[in-house]
């Protein structure tokens, strides 16, 4: 089959959704479908780039570093009918969304939409809250899903959310799987682990808590450096690594700065694509505060990479982090320190079987295994709904008939 990705962000912009997509693609190809990209322009992107058509674009608001598609549908139309698509899944709700969905329509075929964003979480972005409100955000994510013919949710609270903003197309649960491989890394040694803490001034007895993301406020780091206190007091020798970069960087240097600990916190930037996984296996805990998450892939790449996680729950991460060998959840930012300390104190010893049924559970395989049966069952139920609609439509005109003999 042949399938059509509409994304306002893809490769070489860096993003969760980025990822999601180019693995997701390689699935879907590796079985032997066709997956074709339409996307942004973007300065940093490749002159030639196989299967992506990429449209004119301009710098989203408030996201400066992400774009969104001003036109091309006339463009894209052509392209999706010369290269005869089965089927549309959509990435975004705005720019190249919205297209996917007039293209879907003209082509006649499903177009399905993965809700990636709970936009509630960002609305501070936008003229600090006071344009956009949540009830905004729920009409418009109403009427966007229930225009698709189904609805992929990342996690169970992506589908509780859209249950309650009223989306009656069809919904299914598809965490985003990752490739394993890029973080088992049987090829990272021991000593090439020992070199980076080296580099960050670390020794064998400190204790390296890593938060890798996006640094920004919804991410919530603010809360882990606010526990960090109690941490240290209990174990003097741990560290914060920061891997990442964002607008919120300078806010949490002074937050340390402020709480007297500022020496035990490093902000390390980003870092190229293939020392990720380093970080994390140089790592001894990976720990997150986040509540923005549709589901959140550094966590899933942390336990693939083999660190245990101390996280703030959710269904999907309680769910997840189902065994204490792969890490705890803790259920408020208050209850951050105090689970950190009795875990590490716990000294729970990872379990092999455990992770290795858990890593095919988050595996970019399973993902695609499970999005290829969602396509079919939508494109199944797209035909019958058509069938329905067509057979409405005979009944009526035959009741017009009906009623224009009696006159």
């Amino acid at each position: 089959m042949k399938f059509g990705f509409f994304t306002d962000t893809y490769f070489p912009q860096v993003s969760g959704v980025a990822t999601s997509i180019k693995t997701l693609k390689e699935e879907l190809e590796q079985k032997g479908h066709e997956v074709y990209i339409f996307t942004t322009t973007d300065p940093n992107a490749k002159e030639f780039e196989e299967d992506v058509i990429r449209m004119p674009s301009v710098p989203f608001v408030s996201f400066k570093d992400r774009r969104i598609v001003v036109r091309g549908m006339w463009y894209a139309y052509l392209i999706a009918k010369e290269l005869e698509l089965d089927l549309i899944h959509t990435h975004t709700e705005f720019g190249a969304g919205l297209l996917g969905k007039m293209v879907g329509k003209k082509l006649k075929i499903p177009v399905i939409h993965t809700y990636h964003t709970m936009y509630e979480d960002y609305l501070h972005y936008i003229a600090k809250g006071k344009v956009v409100r949540p009830t905004h955000v729920k009409y418009f994510s109403r009427f966007f899903a229930n225009h698709t013919t189904g609805v992929v949710c990342p996690s169970e609270r992506v589908i509780d959310k859209l249950k309650e903003y009223g989306v009656t197309s069809p919904m299914r649960i598809i965490p985003t799987g990752i490739d394993i491989k890029k973080f088992e890394r049987p090829d990272i040694t021991a000593q090439m682990k020992q070199e980076l803490r080296e580099e960050l001034g670390l020794n064998e007895d400190n204790i390296m808590l890593l938060s890798l993301s996006r640094i920004s406020y919804e991410k919530n780091i603010q809360a882990v450096v606010c526990g960090l206190p109690t941490i240290f007091e209990r174990f003097p020798n741990a560290r914060f690594v920061i891997v990442g970069d964002g607008p919120y960087v300078e806010k949490l240097r002074c937050l340390g700065e402020e709480l007297g600990i500022g020496d035990k916190i490093q902000f390390i930037g980003e870092v190229p694509n293939d020392q990720v996984a380093i970080y994390y296996k140089a790592a001894d805990y990976f720990v997150s505060a986040s509540t923005s998450e549709t589901q959140g892939l550094t966590y899933t790449e942390a336990m693939a990479s083999g660190v245990p996680c101390v996280v703030e729950g959710n269904a999907y991460l309680n769910h997840l982090f189902d065994h204490e060998s792969l890490g705890r959840t803790f259920k408020t930012d208050a209850d951050f320190a105090q689970t950190f300390i009795e875990y590490v104190e716990a000294g729970i010893k990872p379990d092999e079987a455990i992770l290795q049924d858990k890593l095919y559970e988050i595996s970019a395989t399973r993902f695609g295994n499970v999005m290829l049966e969602f396509y079919e069952d939508m494109i199944n139920y797209y035909e019958q709904r058509n069938i329905e609609k067509e057979a409405a439509a005979s009944i009526e005109r035959i009741k017009v008939k009906f009623t224009s003999l009696r006159k």
